[in-house]
């Protein structure tokens, strides 16, 4: 395991963590400050090192070590978003909230 310098989330070294992840994509999550630095920060790496692969007009293969680290830092971004928690949906806020459910 490694460990991000900017947001203390653990992460695995390889590739792997690019994979799908078992989490409900459509809930809305509570990011944290530390978390919301993170994918901020990591947007911005993603972003570079796209824009440098357009500008040095790369070519899309396997082994092309710039989208690796691109895959890379998506499945860490990834992984920090989903590990933030969920929030309810809104029916079960409002239930919460008059104390129903």
């Amino acid at each position: 395991m490694a460990a991000s310098t900017t947001s203390g989330f653990h992460v695995p070294a390889t590739t792997a963590s690019a994979g799908v992840l078992s989490a409900n994509v459509n809930r809305r999550r509570r990011i944290t400050p530390q978390a919301g630095h993170a994918l901020e920060i990591l947007g911005h790496a993603i972003e570079y090192l796209a824009d440098e692969f357009m500008h040095e007009g790369g070519t899309f293969s396997a082994d092309n070590a710039q989208l690796q680290a691109v895959q890379i830092l998506m499945g860490v971004n990834r992984q920090v978003y989903f590990e933030c928690p969920e929030l309810p949906p809104f029916g079960k806020r409002i239930l919460s909230l008059f104390h129903l459910n």
